[in-house]
């Protein structure tokens, strides 16, 4: 897990990646790849490594990634790979799923009650496409550690950017960008964007 000894999570990880049909592409933005505390390492610790691919940038095209076919949904565009496949982007868009599941990414603020970290919705896909629940828990178990370490050393847990800005608990500035601020407006009225 390249961690400190004091806050390793190996011990949380799989003994052996998990064994799975299923291959998990992950779209990241460059900007999540600085970050200290993303989850997507750990969802790659848990998978074999030809089971989950992790693409990093802003622009892909099928000359860049073989196999690779752009569609365009909505003024979007997405990537869709030949074969069984899930896709998820990390920090590009937002994934929800039900209402009904909460992140346990209790030290990073999510926009929204209802947004989960890439572990998370990796979890939860891959445990409906394998139909095994136990996948699920034990994707999620190298992030309870995650999070209780970081609990026990001083990190304090964060709220969701809608609970914040419907509580009155925003501390921030508000955006000058129109949109973000339109973003804002449409999370405090329970608006689903």
């Amino acid at each position: 897990c390249s961690r400190p000894q004091k806050v390793c999570l190996c011990p949380f990880l799989p003994v052996h990646p998990l064994k799975v049909s299923t291959c998990l592409y992950i779209i990241q933005h460059p900007a999540e790849e600085s970050r200290v505390l993303r989850t997507v390492p750990l969802l790659a610790a848990c998978l074999p490594p030809d089971k989950c691919k992790i693409l990093v940038g802003r622009r892909f095209n099928e000359d860049r990634e073989r196999g690779c076919v752009l569609l365009r949904v909505e003024n979007r565009y997405l990537m869709r790979y030949s074969g069984p496949f899930i896709l998820l982007e990390s920090a590009i868009f937002q994934v929800q799923l039900k209402p009904s599941i909460s992140s346990q990414y209790v030290i990073r603020t999510q926009p929204t009650n209802t947004c989960l970290s890439t572990l998370e919705c990796a979890a939860v896909a891959l445990s409906i496409m394998e139909k095994n629940k136990s996948i699920q828990e034990t994707i999620l178990h190298p992030l309870q550690a995650l999070c209780s370490f970081q609990l026990q050393h001083g990190a304090q847990i964060h709220h969701s950017k809608e609970h914040l800005l419907k509580n009155g608990l925003y501390d921030k500035p508000m955006p000058k960008n129109k949109r973000k601020l339109r973003r804002m407006e449409l999370l405090v009225n329970n608006v689903k964007i």
